[in-house]
């Protein structure tokens, strides 16, 4: 089995659970690829491991069984870039704090993979956000797992977001911003600005207002069918779009619009594991003294 790990940064405290990572995968007698980005924080660290191959070509992905992302749900988003139109499974190990999307604990890694081999697992498709702009954006990357966010630059005024959906006009949001979530992302920026919760496997996209002019304005629920287009107005001449984590400035000439990906972000989920009871436990629901 060929299994490339991937991780942006980690802390020294964490090295030990990497090294028994690893360490489990060769007594499995995994083919193991390490990105470069993760190969050089392996040496910053100080951390003892060997016989991997540090990945010289992202296309060398397209072999691969499995990515394992060692990190937050920022490093697993990452991961996702990575991937692309690959579709390789991503195993998200979680080292960060709320761990919607990377749930395998550090304690758990040798379980972990265990289950991996043991074929213990589902595959879970994510539906991806493609924007398409009349200039190369993002870097030839432009898709995310989470969100698109138009948003205003620091402390400028309020913009004006017309928007459109398969070419009808729906609304001029007056506000900070707008974030078009997909169902991943509902539990993330979205639902910090009053979106709705969106069960992974919906085909949907919500549009959710940041800071509206207009209390009347409220998240919108629409297909994932849907084209999604925009026009920006404000007085400053640039604004921040951003997809996921990655953000860039734009000017309000651009055209933007944004649609469902062709091609999917596959998550392992072991059979242990429950949308539901994620939720429940990192929102703390359930924590009334009436139950």
């Amino acid at each position: 089995m060929k299994i490339t790990i991937h991780g942006i940064s980690f802390q020294k405290e964490f090295v030990p659970y990497i090294e028994k990572l690893i360490d489990v995968l060769h007594g499995h007698g995994t083919d193991l690829f390490l990105t470069e980005t993760f190969s050089k924080y392996m040496k910053k660290s100080g951390a003892k491991a060997t016989g991997f191959t540090v990945l010289g070509d992202r296309g060398q992905l397209a072999d691969m069984d499995f990515v394992i992302s060692v990190g937050g749900d920022g490093t697993l988003l990452d991961t996702v870039s990575l991937v692309g139109e690959y579709e390789v499974p991503i195993v998200g190990i979680n080292t960060g704090r709320m761990g919607f999307l990377a749930t395998i604990a550090k304690e758990d890694v040798a379980k972990a993979v265990q289950v991996l081999f043991d074929g213990e697992f589902t595959i879970q498709d994510r539906i991806l956000i493609h924007l398409e702009a009349d200039q190369k954006l993002f870097n030839g990357v432009p898709y995310g797992l989470n969100e698109f966010t138009i948003h205003k630059r620091d402390t400028s005024s309020m913009i004006i977001v017309h928007t459109y959906i398969d070419g009808e006009y729906l609304n001029s949001y007056w506000a900070d911003g707008l974030i078009v979530a997909t169902p991943t992302g509902s539990t993330g920026y979205s639902l910090s600005c009053g979106g709705p919760l969106i069960s992974p496997s919906a085909k949907n996209f919500v549009i959710t207002p940041v800071s509206p002019h207009n209390l009347n304005v409220r998240p919108m629920i629409v297909s994932d069918e849907s084209e999604i287009t925009f026009s920006i107005e404000g007085r400053s001449k640039k604004f921040l779009i951003s997809l996921d984590s990655r953000s860039t400035a734009v000017d309000a000439s651009v055209k933007l619009k944004v649609k469902r990906e062709k091609f999917v972000a596959r998550l392992v989920k072991f059979h242990d594991y429950s949308f539901f009871d994620t939720l429940r436990k990192k929102l703390n629901w359930g924590f009334d003294m009436r139950n």
